[in-house]
């Protein structure tokens, strides 16, 4: 008996399911537009999609989302809509759409599934976007704009305009009202609306303005015959036998739009008459007389008539053609009020644009410069101030490169092992440097080709040194993760924080330079040796001593130099080679001897280079190469650099 209650219960309950699944508001909203969802058509369709949409009912954002992805279910025998789970066999659960709960089960066959085409999709998808745009959750509203950003569509339009207001976000919000006029201005149907929002863009440097302004000003190129027709909004007149329109390219455009006949050319007709050859004759006129221009046209021309062979164009119909028909630029925006609108406003984007550009490359410029010098510094004293040629100077950067390497093996903090490093680069390549001076250096002062040689062999042998100890494989020199990123200012203008800290880094140097040679005693007795050595000895100043010390400083802050152009370039044995030419380059144009000219020199070169990499940027080894050869003849009419100094280094 209790079975029999259980049972009766249940059935009880079911039917109560099914009659709230029913009479549910999201059923009966589903039955009143049944007929459309039933037909699927996308230009039916929007109607039924806008009703679940606005409906403001809390599961219509679920309907939508299971019927784009093909998992609503109508039962036919009363057109209900259901979500549906497969059971075993044929069977499936039917769940109701409203309450989530189950309603009963049906076979396969009493059931349809709704398969929107994609068009349909590409609408509830559009729908959805209003939900995700006005959802709770910030990352959703987010990943909604990122979708529309990627690909806008017309429906996109009124779910954002209506999702302004009740943004709490205010960069959101930005967002969105940015994104409003973008697909206003191309998917609206109101042409003030389309002007004004144009109008708005003026001066803006976004890429994505650009992208929704250009194809406003994008042209087909037309040809009618007669006069152009009223009402086609003309980007320019076309002349055929312009230097930019030919009259070949004119009758092309005609043949293209089948308004005249194709010609033949000259190889392709000889080869018709040829083929064509009937008892001495090519279509009626004998071969004695194939001998001119004329005739073989009228041989051609028999041919064609007779259908042998395709019809041309001579050249009086050729004429005849171009001069019977007009040639144009069409817009493919049909309003001439919005491209007006919109040439004006990318006339002022492209202003924007190119001041930034500047700024960009100023920027470009001045962290190459900043790169230099601090390559060059070291050099600065050791052959500007020394007279030293020292063409192992790159070898010391790659010596400080590698140290800062080894340290981030030892210390895996990013931050912690450059701190490390920088000290201790200076400490490896000063007593490098140290050492060199000592055993190499010390016997050959004045002697510069012997110093050349000599310094080029140590060069080459600390290379390969490095080569044996850690490969031909560059080795990675990772920055902290506070200098990831760049600096943005806006689409065009941006700098990395790593160029930013080696331009923060170069002039440190530059002050700590200065301090130690004008402010210590030890800069006291370079420049005294540097100046006049004899005198400075009579004085007590051993200057054996102070060029070993002015050694080891050039050759330390090479070292520094490593680490930090090892956080920007590769680290490998080549490192220093890299940068050998521009820092020799970088002394010599600024004069020999002078830390301002140092800093000169670079700028000077770093504005260069950038300069004609920008008008040759496809070939960045025929940019150095001008370089060279400008400053070359720079050297000729400045041969002691932008500032010449007088003593020793000098040659005085």
């Amino acid at each position: 008996m209790t079975k029999y209650l259980l049972a009766a219960l249940a059935a009880l309950m079911l039917c109560v399911g099914m009659a709230a699944a029913q009479d549910s508001p999201l059923q009966t909203l589903m039955q009143e537009h049944r007929a459309l969802i039933e037909k699927a058509s996308r230009k039916t369709i929007e109607p039924a999609i806008a009703a679940l949409r606005d409906s403001g009912l809390p599961e219509a954002q679920t309907v939508l989302e299971k019927w784009q992805a093909k998992e609503l279910w109508q039962r036919k025998e009363d057109g209900l809509f259901f979500f549906a789970e497969k059971l075993d066999g044929s069977a499936y659960q039917l769940i109701d759409i409203a309450g989530g709960g189950s309603v009963g089960e049906a076979e396969k066959s009493d059931l349809k599934q709704l398969k929107p085409n994609s068009g349909v999709r590409s609408l509830i998808g559009a729908a959805l976007v209003q939900f995700q745009l006005l959802s709770p959750d910030r990352r959703k509203r987010v990943e909604a704009l990122d979708a529309i950003q990627r690909d806008p569509a017309p429906e996109h339009l009124e779910a954002l305009a209506g999702a302004i207001e009740e943004e709490p976000d205010a960069e959101i919000r930005a967002r969105k009202e940015r994104l409003v006029q973008l697909l206003t201005i191309s998917f609206s149907d109101d042409e003030t609306k389309r002007i004004e929002a144009i109008n708005a863009f003026a001066g803006d440097t976004g890429v994505d303005a650009r992208a929704a302004l250009n194809p406003l000003l994008a042209t087909t190129r037309e040809a009618v015959a007669g006069d152009i027709p009223d009402g086609v909004n003309v980007a320019n007149t076309l002349k055929p036998g312009q230097e930019e329109f030919s009259k070949e390219a004119a009758y092309d455009l005609l043949v293209t739009k089948d308004l005249a006949p194709r010609r033949i050319s000259t190889a392709d007709k000889r080869a018709a008459l040829e083929a064509n050859i009937v008892d001495g004759r090519v279509g009626g006129v004998p071969l004695a007389q194939l001998n001119t221009d004329g005739a073989r046209e009228r041989a051609y021309a028999n041919l064609a008539e007779a259908g042998v062979v395709p019809p041309t164009a001579t050249e009086a119909e050729v004429q005849a053609a171009l001069d019977t028909h007009s040639f144009y630029d069409r817009y493919a925006e049909a309003s001439i009020a919005v491209t007006d609108a919109a040439r004006a406003t990318l006339t002022s984007i492209n202003t924007r644009v190119g001041l930034n550009q500047a700024a960009d490359l100023t920027l470009d410029a001045l962290s190459l410069a900043s790169i230099y010098f601090l390559a060059a510094i070291g050099l600065a004293i050791t052959f500007g101030v020394m007279g030293v040629i020292n063409m192992a100077h790159g070898e010391f950067i790659m010596m400080g490169a590698y140290t800062g390497y080894v340290v981030q093996q030892v210390i895996p903090d990013y931050t912690v092992s450059i701190l490390v490093a920088l000290p201790l680069a200076f400490a490896v390549t000063f007593a490098a440097g140290v050492a060199m001076e000592r055993l190499v250096i010390r016997w050959l002062y004045n002697r510069p080709l012997e110093t050349l040689l000599a310094t080029f062999g140590i060069s080459i042998a600390l290379q390969q040194l490095a080569k044996n100890i850690f490969g031909t494989q560059a080795r990675p020199l990772t920055s902290p993760s506070w200098l990831d990123g760049a600096l943005v200012f806006n689409d065009v203008v941006s700098i990395s924080y790593i160029r930013i800290a080696i331009f923060v880094l170069a002039l440190i140097f530059l002050g700590v330079f200065l301090f130690i040679m004008r402010r210590t005693r030890l800069g006291l007795e370079v420049r005294a040796v540097t100046q006049n050595p004899a005198m400075a000895a009579s004085m007590g100043i051993n200057p054996d001593r102070i060029n070993m010390l002015t050694f080891g400083l050039g050759s330390g802050i090479a070292g520094i130099a490593g680490v930090a152009i090892g956080l920007y370039a590769k680290v490998t044995s080549e490192l220093g080679s890299d940068y050998i030419v521009q820092s020799f380059m970088t002394v010599v144009v600024g004069g020999v001897g002078n830390i301002w000219g140092t800093l000169l020199g670079a700028t000077m070169i770093g504005f260069l280079q950038k300069g004609i990499e920008w008008m040759n940027p496809s070939n960045t080894l025929a940019a150095q190469t001008y370089m060279i050869i400008f400053i070359i003849i720079f050297i000729q009419f400045r041969p002691r650099g932008i500032i010449a100094l007088k003593g020793r280094a000098a040659g005085d």
